[in-house]
């Protein structure tokens, strides 16, 4: 059987977008999304940036989530939008082991990150004396580095396996973007035992860190329920669930698509699936972890304040 690997220098990517005119509303959609992620994340980063008030251990991880997320979406949206604007859903080998690379990477590190954030409210918040010790910053470098890295070798070696196996069918990729599982179903060998390896690791930085998360938001509900003063419990009971929904957001369906096997998977279902995680989470993030935030909001109005004095 022929070796495409050797014959072939690029795979067909075949998008998200029908082409009719409610394709072209879901383009509009998608940019739109993408603008306000854009927007957001880089508004959140420049704010911690240029403000002393949030210089703390506590918005370190924050301005890092939204520097993945900036990242994150700009490595899926803007090729998906070229392929759907020129017509050419073309992408070349080493192209997609790029992508692949920095998605998987991205992802990793950011679904660490989103754990190590939900451990910082539970000290917060249940242990609010141990807070300036276990969470100085050194424990806060720490953690972010930690998940930097474990998403950089999980995606090496993730993408490695990708970019090495014998491509002996079509090279027409049915999905949006070079995922590591829609490359699989390409394969013209036996991949039960990476498969497994996908099991793993997705297990290992989807599956447990979330199981974390909503234990830490469990444990910060029952602290606030137990708290003698209902003042302000609502508002903190809005606030966990909005985290716990954009977490679940995600989450699910990344571990869904994940863990399934090859043979129960449908194209379709993880295009829509993968619009959550790889979209939708990261307009939503700054929204929900940063804008809704008072510190977060005075710092804003202090900012736009100074530039305008600045400006006169």
């Amino acid at each position: 059987m022929e070796n495409y690997n050797e014959t072939s220098t690029y795979f067909t990517l075949l998008g998200l977008f029908p082409p009719s005119r409610i394709g072209l509303f879901l383009f509009i959609l998608i940019i739109l999304n993408f603008l306000m992620a854009l927007i957001g994340n880089l508004s959140m980063i420049l704010l911690i940036f240029l403000d002393n008030h949030l210089h703390t251990p506590m918005y370190f991880p924050l301005s890092q989530l939204s520097f993945m997320d900036l990242n994150y979406i700009s490595t899926i949206v803007p090729k998906m939008a070229f392929n759907y604007l020129s017509g050419n859903n073309s992408i070349s080998f080493i192209g997609c082991g790029v992508q692949s690379f920095f998605f998987l990477t991205l992802a990793g590190a950011e679904a660490l990150l989103l754990a190590f954030m939900a451990y910082d409210r539970y000290v917060a918040i249940c242990l609010p004396l141990h807070y300036p010790i276990r969470m100085r910053k050194s424990v806060c470098l720490l953690m972010v580095a930690g998940s930097w890295i474990m998403g950089s070798i999980n995606s090496c070696a993730h993408t490695a396996y990708a970019l090495h196996i014998p491509y002996c069918r079509s090279r027409v990729i049915n999905h949006f973007f070079c995922d590591v599982p829609a490359m699989l179903t390409l394969a013209c060998m036996n991949t039960w035992v990476y498969e497994y390896t996908v099991f793993v690791s997705t297990t290992f930085f989807l599956v447990f860190p979330f199981i974390g998360i909503t234990c830490s938001y469990a444990l910060v509900l029952l602290t606030i329920y137990r708290m003698p003063s209902s003042e302000g419990r609502p508002n903190a009971y809005s606030t966990c669930s909005t985290h716990l929904t954009v977490v679940t957001l995600y989450y699910a369906p990344f571990a869904y698509t994940y863990l399934r096997p090859r043979s129960s998977r449908s194209p379709t279902e993880d295009k829509v699936l993968a619009v959550f995680y790889t979209i939708v989470t990261p307009m939503l993030n700054p929204v929900i972890y940063s804008l809704r935030n008072k510190e977060v909001m005075g710092s804003l109005k202090r900012t736009i304040q100074k530039f305008f004095l600045n400006c006169r």
